[in-house]
């Protein structure tokens, strides 16, 4: 099986996180960090529900599975931010979606929606030499409703200018694979192809 785009579409849109990047690893030794921090335990479990939500709703979900009294879930969410900037270099892309990127690029507009923060999704892009690629990247600083609302894919496809669709998503979080549907769009697991 190969990954290509779906015949009808116009535009590519790709989530980041365990999509384009392979971060999951470096976001999960970033959580043990911050745990180890609060002295409290990351349950690695939470991963596959929370996948494209903000920093902050694993941190609210971590600070409810612990009880932490008065831990605020921002500033523990913006030490995870800071913990995985710092660790950006041990990122790897994952090569059979970035192929497609690369086949794609200059023939049909493509774009990156994430649910990372803007600063972390193009740390993330720049590491991996793939900023030049997108015509557009909607972060989950740039909307107000994140996945599994479509409000992220929505934006994508308004800024490159295609209607909904036609426009292929491929994304590996639950979350995400949700707000494509809503929005209407192709969609494409890519966890078949992103497994070692």
């Amino acid at each position: 099986m190969k990954l290509d785009k779906h015949p009808q579409a116009e535009a590519l849109i790709f989530d980041l996180d365990g999509t384009l990047s392979d971060s999951l690893p470096v976001h999960i030794a970033t959580w043990h960090k911050v745990c180890e921090h609060y002295q409290c335990k990351f349950d690695e479990s939470i991963v596959p529900e929370l996948t494209g939500m903000p920093t902050v709703k694993f941190a609210e979900r971590i600070i409810a599975d612990n009880n932490l009294k008065g831990a605020d879930p921002e500033e523990m969410a913006r030490m995870k931010q800071q913990t995985f900037w710092k660790s950006v270099d041990l990122l790897k892309p994952h090569n059979k979606v970035v192929d497609l990127v690369y086949r794609y690029h200059g023939k049909i507009p493509m774009a990156v929606g994430t649910g990372a923060s803007r600063r972390s999704a193009e740390l993330q892009l720049e590491t991996l030499g793939l900023t030049r690629y997108f015509d557009a990247i909607v972060t989950a600083d740039d909307v107000t409703e994140h996945k599994p609302f479509p409000q992220t894919f929505l934006r994508c496809a308004e800024l490159v200018k295609v209607t909904p669709n036609k426009c292929h998503v491929l994304e590996d979080g639950e979350m995400g694979m949700q707000a494509a549907r809503a929005a209407g769009m192709h969609l494409t697991d890519v966890r078949p192809f992103t497994e070692n």
